[in-house]
């Protein structure tokens, strides 16, 4: 391991205040990592915004500007294109991000895809592309990302999870075992990586109004059924994550690490 070097820290009236970090949040054209990636960027991050597509990304970027704009918030915010089931195109571009940037401080692994099938009928294809999506692109950009850290002496990295980490339904199984693993992963990566300044946590989501569960809000007796087993009542919305994300990105956490923080009204904590 590198000797960490600590740089000089700016004066900070809020222990909450990201001026200064540089984050890169996966998946952040929309849903959940776009309400991180604001939620961050009003804490004074500077922000890249990442998708698979040029013409997402841009527009992405220009709607987080004008929020903040709106607020009076000049951000920083940049952008990066790249699918995270293509490992060298993808550890090609964050190279090139971490270089323009002048490294990256914040991690968050919010990308990851979803298939719907009963095992035996589960494809391998769509195994595979599950996991390499929502775990193996996880792996691939903390283990780039973090020498960087380790030379600065700190680091954060908040790996998106689920409330699947700990309740499974039928037909999710390839996303419930990428979830579950990312959560030993970040403990994994806080066994090795703690002692160097780095912490490493994650944020496991209830069900939030996301393009990803469109299928579970057009069915009327799911919807029902999560509100009756949700204690808030309600579905979450991305800007539930973004406060806990602050925090976790933020000096407020520095002493909490290779945990998964459940942000989902209250689901897992009631039978």
């Amino acid at each position: 391991m590198r000797t960490p070097v600590i740089l000089e820290e700016p004066i900070r009236t809020s222990p909450f205040d990201l001026s200064g970090r540089r984050a890169l949040v996966t998946g952040s054209t929309r849903g959940i990592g776009a309400g991180i990636a604001e939620g961050l960027a009003r804490a004074g991050a500077h922000i890249a915004v990442h998708g698979r597509h040029e013409f997402g990304v841009k527009a992405a970027v220009n709607r987080l500007r004008d929020a903040l704009a709106d607020d009076g918030i000049d951000a920083l915010v940049d952008s990066v294109v790249f699918d995270v089931t293509d490992a060298e195109s993808m550890l090609s571009a964050v190279a090139r991000l971490e270089q323009d940037l002048g490294g990256i401080d914040i991690l968050v692994n919010n990308a990851g895809i979803q298939h719907r099938s009963a095992l035996v009928d589960f494809p391998l294809h769509a195994w595979q592309e599950v996991l390499s999506a929502n775990l193996t692109s996880c792996f691939l950009l903390a283990r780039q990302l973090a020498p960087g850290m380790i030379i600065r002496g700190r680091g954060k990295i908040i790996n998106i999870c689920s409330v699947q980490n700990r309740l499974v339904r039928g037909s999710t199984s390839a996303y419930a075992a990428a979830k579950a693993g990312l959560g030993a992963l970040g403990q994994s990566m806080c066994a090795e990586w703690a002692a160097a300044g780095i912490q490493i946590n994650g944020l496991a989501p209830g069900y939030i109004d996301t393009d990803l569960n469109t299928a579970l809000r057009q069915n009327p007796d799911m919807v029902d059924w999560i509100k009756s087993r949700t204690p808030a009542g309600r579905w979450g919305t991305p800007q539930d994550l973004a406060g806990p994300a602050v925090w976790l990105a933020s000096a407020a956490s520095d002493f909490v690490n290779g945990q998964v923080v459940f942000v989902d009204g209250g689901m897992t904590a009631v039978i």
